[in-house]
């Protein structure tokens, strides 16, 4: 992802709503990222495997960081971005979710 341009600010921030695994930044816009890993596919893959659930305690845990962080949600642009990996081969989706 640094390759990418993006540029670290946290990982693993948790809260009691949830935990996001990374915090990257990528020009103004705060990217908040989940990674993922399964061995293979046989039970649905990676990608898969960040259910409507777990998107929702990401989300939660997102607003708790801009409030920890005094940072107006409203006018700060960010996105939802998975990492997916299954055996070696990563698979990052942009705007997941």
């Amino acid at each position: 992802m640094q390759a990418q341009g993006l540029q670290p600010v946290t990982r693993n921030y948790r809260c009691r709503g949830g935990e996001i695994d990374l915090i990257m930044r990528q020009g103004q816009t705060l990217v908040f990222v989940e990674v993922r890993y399964r061995a293979n596919a046989s039970h649905g893959g990676a990608a898969s495997s960040v259910t409507k659930r777990k998107q929702h305690k990401i989300v939660l845990a997102a607003r708790h960081y801009f409030k920890q962080h005094a940072i107006n949600e409203a006018s700060q642009a960010c996105r939802f971005d998975v990492i997916a990996f299954e055996g070696d081969q990563p698979d990052w989706i942009q705007n997941a979710f």
